[in-house]
């Protein structure tokens, strides 16, 4: 019995799992503006103007005013 994955350079059918899993601020594409709380790459181009958030800071920012009634 052989590892043929070894023998290919470990690309094989998990390259496209592990694609899915990298944000796309990380992937090819154009440069992205960073988050204004945690300086992580948003979804937004650097030429977006205003506040710019990543999907964490967005996610936890609408649950602080949601909660602040």
């Amino acid at each position: 019995m052989s590892d043929d994955h070894c023998a290919t350079g470990g690309d094989g059918p998990d390259t496209k799992s592990r694609d899915a899993l990298v944000p796309a601020a990380e992937q090819a594409g154009p440069p992205y503006a960073e988050c204004v709380l945690c300086r992580e790459p948003t979804e937004y181009p650097e030429s977006y103007r205003g506040i710019t958030l990543c999907p964490v800071c967005a996610w936890q920012e609408a649950q602080r005013t949601a909660c602040s009634g």
